[in-house]
This record gives C-alpha cells, structure tokens and sequence, in this order.
C-alpha cells in the first residue's frame, strides 16, 4: 500500500495549488480525481470556457457593431461559426488542464483516477478502473461543488440546461430564459445575447446580483437593458415544464400576478452545493453541516483532526481564488507555519462587459453596522482611456471610514474591471487611506485612473476630472 504525508481528495483551483504547495515544503503528496481530466470545475465546466466564450462572443459583437465606427469594413456576412467557437473553447481547456499534469510530474506528486471514498481518517479506497487503496497521514477535502436546481425543475439536459450543457450548446437559442440574475446566469447570457439570442433573466431577489453592492447592480442592470436583455427582478418561479422544443417557465411578480415566459432554452443558474458524494466521509470521523458543507474550524480542520477541507465544500464564497488561497492555508500549516487569510478581502468579480468587481464591505453592510463611512465615485465616461476605446459605461466608488480615511470597500463596474481590483485588494491590505490611494502617480491614459480619481472624491470631494 503506497503511504503519503498528505492526499488531496479533488483536483480543482483549491486541490491541485494545495497539493502544490505540500509537494514545495517537503511532503510526499497525492492527489486523487473523478474526472478524466484535473482542473476541477474552473478548468473544465466553469471560469475558464466560460472566459473563453465570452473572449469570443465579444469579438463576434465588437465586429458586427462597433468595427464600422473604428473605419474598419469589412465586406458580406459576418458569421457566427458556434461548432468553431466551442471548438476553441475547448482547446483553450485542454491546454489549461494538460498544465495541471505538467505541474502534478514537475512536483512529484502522484496522480490517481477515481473516487476517492475514506474507508477511515488514514486510508482512502480509490474507486477507478480498479479499486485501490492509499494511506494517508492528513488528508485535504477538495471535492468542489455542483450546481443547484430547484425542487419542481427537471434538468434534462438537452432544454433544461445547467453551465455545464450552456457552454457546449450545438445551436445559438432562438430565446434562452436565465433562471438567476447571478454572476454565472449573466455570464452566459450575455455570450449567447450577443451570437443572436433574446434573452430573459428571472431573479427571485430585488435586484440582479444581489449579493453585491446595490450601486453595483443598478448600473449592471441599466447596462445590459440597454443591450436589450429583458430582466425581470423580483419574480418567483413555480414551474419549469418542457413540451417539446419549447419550455415554458411561469412565475409570481411581486404583485402575486403570474408571468409565462416561453423559450427553447432555460439555463438554471441559481447558484451551487457543495459536493461530497461518495467520499463517505462519516467513515472518517468528518462532520457536514446543515447545508452539506463541511464542517470546520478557523483552521480549516474538520471534525477529525488530521482531516482539512477547502473551496466550494467548506463555508463562504464560492470562488476558485478563495479556494486557492485555502489550499495554501492548510499546506503551511501542516508545515508548522502561521498563515493567515483575510476573508474581507478576497475579491469577488463578475466577467459581463462592462466587468463588475468588488471587494471589501458594501455601502448596505457598513450601514447595517452603524459604521459612519464616506464615499468617493467617478464616472468611466470621463477618463480619455474609455473615451479612447468606447467603454464609457459604469463607475468606479470607494468606501472610506469618515474617521480614519481607511477603506473600507471598492466598487467598480467598467472596462477591465476585473484586473483593476486588485489595486485595491493591494491597498486594503497594507490598511491604505483613500488619501494615500489619490497621492499615488497613476499612468495615463488608463483605467485605472478612475480609481485614483474616486480616491480624490472619498478625500474632500477634490476629484480633477468631473
């Protein structure tokens, strides 16, 4: 029986840096996966097709509306070759997750396929073309999560589809009915808005991403109205049926009146669970929640103490970056060191055009907390960099204490938010003043100006360029 410091159970953006980092301070590491190929969700069914589709549909959109305007003709049908563009999505993640298996041999780390199911808190049955059995000193849960549904909906997999059937579609939908205003729902609906699809987005909340700051969303949802999405905020579903090529979805607005919404598609998109089937872990001695989550401490340790559990399975975001950085967590302190995760900033971003980012504490937790706080915005519109490439919508705000100048959160919503962000997770985290953001020579023309110049409206309202 092969014997190892640490296994990993699951090779998704948690499990694989995890086993990484064990293999970089001296473990000897295993690593176990289901799935045919490493990655996890991200890699195969998740962040990075779904990047890749929406790098693509933007091309096809930015050619067919915006080229004219920059004097670039181009002459007959411009067209949407969809089986090509999969296609491409689908290289894109056999080079990411064949980068995986380089970094798994680089390491040293032993790579072995199937389910991996405790048998008790130091050996693990892999259950794979044939069943093999490992021990394990610790062991770190990685398993990830699935997407949810509700109870009354029947995901067939063909109409009723979750992600994972929208990235691989062999048509562009004629009218495809979002069930959830979320990140993930918005993601792909805007794809297949822009190859040609009318698009209806349902959410059962007040607002469309509503977990994020209400600034935020109202800006998203003026945005994508105007790319004529039809978004229909506080309705509640209570039926999905399919007859035929068609499915109808009927759902309660706020004044109790029934909607019907006909389509050919409806994506469910109405977040995920964790996923902890087959691991058996009872057997170990490992405790799940309510939720299904497992349970553990402020050390990520589970209920069986040389037993740890990271990313989509454990409590919080459910983000490949949060996981990652848990992953490391639990390595270093195998090691015996001290890590540290600040939870309050791990970012959180949603990759629409124009991108939404944030990080930080949002205007309504700061008011729920009695915290007296400032605020400093300034409009995309009036940067030359946005006139420069016609990305005039959105804003960027900073949150700042009224005492201290601290910041206490950053929103932004515009062009290449998603990069931008992480100036502020810098700043947040050496604790900076919006004062000391707007003192810093930022380049221009840039994006990124703009929070330097939300900085300056957070510090005595003195923005420059507004």
């Amino acid at each position: 029986m092969n014997s190892y410091d640490v296994a990993v159970i699951g090779s998704g953006p948690g499990g694989y840096v995890a086993a990484i980092r064990c293999a970089q301070l001296g473990m000897k590491t295993a690593i176990i996966e289901k799935y045919n190929t490493l990655g996890g969700t991200c890699l195969n069914v998740g962040c990075i097709p779904s990047k890749a589709l929406l790098d693509s549909s933007h091309h096809y959109e930015d050619a067919i509306k915006h080229f004219e305007e920059h004097g670039i003709e181009i002459p007959g049908d411009i067209k949407v070759n969809l089986e090509k563009m999969i296609a491409r999505k689908q290289a894109v993640v056999d080079q990411t997750t064949g980068g995986i298996d380089f970094l798994m041999k680089k390491n040293n780390i032993d790579v072995f396929q199937g389910l991996g199911s405790f048998k008790d808190a130091t050996h693990i049955t892999i259950l794979g073309d044939k069943t093999i059995e490992i021990e394990a000193k610790n062991t770190i849960i990685a398993t990830g999560s699935k997407p949810s549904s509700l109870p009354f909906i029947n995901i067939d997999k063909e109409r009723v589809i979750t992600s994972t059937e929208a990235l691989k579609l062999k048509e562009i939908p004629k009218h495809l009915i979002v069930i959830g205003g979320g990140v993930i729902g918005l993601e792909l609906g805007q794809v297949y808005k822009r190859l040609g699809a009318e698009v209806s987005v349902i959410e059962f909340m007040d607002r469309i991403i509503p977990t994020m700051d209400g600034g935020l969303s109202k800006e998203l949802n003026k945005v994508l109205k105007k790319q004529k999405f039809n978004i229909n905020i506080s309705h509640k579903v209570k039926s999905v049926e399919r007859v035929g090529d068609e499915v109808i979805v009927k759902a309660d607005n706020k004044k109790g009146e029934e909607i019907e919404f006909k389509g050919d598609y409806c994506l469910v998109s109405v977040g995920r669970r964790p996923y902890t089937d087959g691991l058996n872990a009872e057997a170990a001695g490992v405790k799940l929640t309510d939720r299904g989550q497992i349970e553990v401490n402020d050390h990520l340790q589970t209920s069986a103490k040389n037993i740890y559990a990271i990313g989509d399975v454990v409590k919080g975001a459910m983000l490949a970056h949060k996981a990652e950085e848990e992953g490391v967590f639990v390595a270093e302190t195998l090691a015996g060191q001290k890590p540290h995760i600040d939870y309050n900033l791990i970012p959180g971003v949603v990759y629409t055009w124009p991108e939404v980012a944030a990080v930080g504490k949002t205007e309504e937790q700061l008011k729920e907390a009695g915290v007296e706080y400032k605020t400093g915005s300034f409009p995309m519109r009036a940067l030359g960099r946005s006139r420069a490439s016609m990305d005039l919508d959105g804003f960027v705000k900073i949150l700042a204490d009224k005492k201290t100048d601290e910041i206490l959160g950053v929103h932004m919503i515009g062009a290449r938010a998603a990069d931008m962000i992480a100036e502020a997770v810098v700043a947040m985290e050496f604790r900076a003043s919006a004062e000391d953001v707007s003192r810093m020579s930022h380049a221009h023309p840039t994006f990124t100006e703009a929070i330097k110049e939300a900085a300056l409206a957070a510090t005595e309202d003195r923005a420059l360029h507004i």
